[in-house]
């Protein structure tokens, strides 16, 4: 069945709260279909067992996805009408370091921007794992030239610097204040995205990670009601050309995404699990597919779509989120420069390793719920290893990313430096599945050696 193109915003903030007496529970749903239908309370019969268990809940949440997706075939052309669409009259070009210029991507951008009547410059150059010179190159030229408009064109490392701009431009301060935890962000400029390589999900997310090359910091900041984007072209198109190792990289990245969310205690939480399982499935189906014939759109389309999804939210709905991989694997990508997602193809089966020996419920419900791993009155450390060589085995087998840190490219990793930098930025403790302090972080850089 061929992909349509299609367009869809979803900008309805949906809060769940849960309000308990005697008698009943009543979740109070607030959500709308159109702009007249009221708020609908559901009253739901309780138990007494029920009440006795009422921890055992759901969380509370909000959760507002505005980001318009323009999805499909040549959706890049739209661009210039969308800018304008939600405000744009003089925009700033985000981009990297010359792939977009070199595929034409660019070019037919700007023709976009121009068709639509709309002034453009250019701010290229960004790195991967991109650092804040860049950030505050943009922050001064978006003031002098009175640029209203962000647009980044390219991956996860162009639309994160975008969004780091577009928190600087309005404060007085160093925009570094906001990631270091000094200042809280109360505005920024409005952010479009063409994307070029599905992985980082930075195009539905209100996230974003810079590098501070002086203090060789490298800090994610959660801004979801700031820095979500207006819009997201993507055309599934643009990525035919990424290199094998590029295509491998976002896979592990939008897989770990999921995993940060699913690795919760929050019990109860059967829909955004099984949402979650079923995308995981989708990405490892539409990987494979993707290894044998890289010229696939379908599973080009798929891959592209479900990086989206595994970073919008959604999965992370009623639930505790973890993030305790992507912040060990900050720090090896800091210090040692290694992309993102291989990183992660090392950190993460590690960090599974050692935390499912103080928690092992949810890497046993994976086993079985993903790979079909059967208990049979086994061991329960034989499961969790076989659940981890299935991970390692599509990892590096069918992707070909590394599993250890030789492999990455590291001998003799300073796991000191390693671990003081990671709890000079996280604290002692941390963490939301398992807490971990310096001890349980050197035993995982130390199981990224094996």
């Amino acid at each position: 069945m061929k992909r349509l193109n299609a367009g869809w915003c979803s900008p309805t903030d949906i809060g769940l709260e849960l309000a308990e007496c005697d008698f009943f529970c009543l979740p109070i749903i607030r959500f709308s279909i159109c702009p007249f239908v009221l708020p609908v309370v559901i009253p739901i019969g309780r138990t007494s067992e029920q009440r006795l268990q009422k921890n055992n809940l759901m969380l509370n949440f909000e959760f507002c996805s505005p980001t318009h997706f323009v999805f499909g075939k040549d959706t890049e052309q739209q661009t210039g009408d969308l800018a304008l669409r939600y405000g744009a009259k003089k925009v700033l070009i985000v981009y990297g370091q010359g792939s977009v210029v070199r595929s034409g991507l660019l070019a037919r951008v700007e023709k976009s921007l121009t068709e639509a009547g709309l002034c453009f410059g250019e701010l290229g150059g960004i790195k991967p794992n991109p650092e804040d010179g860049l950030v505050r190159e943009g922050i001064a030229m978006v003031r002098r030239e009175k640029y209203d408009f962000l647009l980044a064109v390219g991956g996860g490392s162009a639309i994160d610097t975008a969004k780091a701009i577009a928190l600087g431009v309005p404060y007085d301060g160093d925009f570094w204040d906001f990631y270091a935890g000094k200042a809280e962000a109360k505005e920024a400029m409005p952010v479009g995205v063409v994307l070029t390589i599905p992985a980082a999900g930075s195009e539905a997310s209100g996230n974003t990670v810079i590098t501070n090359v002086a203090t060789g910091q490298k800090i994610s900041l959660r801004c979801p009601l700031l820095l979500r984007p207006r819009f997201s072209v993507l055309n599934p198109e643009l990525t035919f050309t990424l290199p094998h190792f590029q295509t491998a990289c976002g896979i592990c990245d939008m897989m770990v995404h999921i995993f940060e969310r699913y690795f919760s205690n929050t019990p109860s939480t059967e829909v955004t699990d099984r949402i979650s399982e079923g995308l995981l499935q989708s990405i490892i189906t539409e990987g494979r597919r993707l290894m044998e014939c890289p010229d696939d759109y379908e599973a080009r389309a798929n891959i592209m779509w479900a990086g989206t999804l595994a970073h919008n939210g959604v999965c992370g709905t009623g639930r505790e989120e973890d993030w305790s991989s992507h912040a060990i694997e900050h720090e090896l990508s800091a210090l040692y420069g290694v992309t993102h997602g291989a990183g992660l193809a090392v950190v993460f089966p590690a960090w599974l390793k050692v935390v499912s020996k103080v928690n092992d419920f949810r890497t046993l419900q994976l086993a079985e719920r993903l790979f079909g791993i059967e208990a049979d009155g086994r061991p329960k450390a034989e499961v969790i290893n076989e659940c981890i060589s299935h991970l390692q085995d599509f990892w590096s087998g069918t992707l070909g990313l590394p599993r250890n840190l030789s492999e990455l490219g590291i001998d003799n990793a300073d796991i000191d430096q390693l671990v003081n930098n990671l709890h000079h930025t996280k604290g002692e403790v941390f963490g939301g599945y398992v807490k971990l302090n310096r001890e349980l972080t050197r035993d995982i850089y130390k199981a990224c050696e094996d």
